[in-house]
């Protein structure tokens, strides 16, 4: 995110600011004296990303390697969640027996 302002519609600077709400998330971007809001267009892709896989059913298919299934996540929820190779995650079986994957 730049440090400095930019220049808003009203002819002002918008100057930088933190824990901007988008779509009940807390994200960097810019806001005016004006009132407009400008957010940080890389952090709102990624949220609008997230609530678009949220509302999809995404299947996938498990591999296996010597006495371990592997779970092969799509590289678009790998990219929305900052999933990388080497990266710990957890998991825990619900109430209902589903896998609930915390990527903390």
């Amino acid at each position: 995110m730049k440090k400095e302002g930019i220049k808003c519609v009203c002819g002002k600077v918008a100057k930088p600011e933190k824990n901007l709400s988008f779509n009940r998330f807390k994200i960097d971007g810019w806001k005016c004296k004006c009132g407009e809001i400008y957010y940080n267009p890389e952090q709102t892709e990624r949220i609008l990303i997230l609530n678009k896989l949220k509302k999809a059913k995404i299947k996938v298919k498990l591999g296996q390697n010597k006495n371990n299934l592997i779970l092969r996540i799509p590289k678009a929820i790998e990219n929305a969640i900052g999933l990388k190779k080497g990266k710990e995650i957890e998991l825990e079986l619900n109430n209902d027996d589903n896998i609930v994957i915390n990527t903390h």
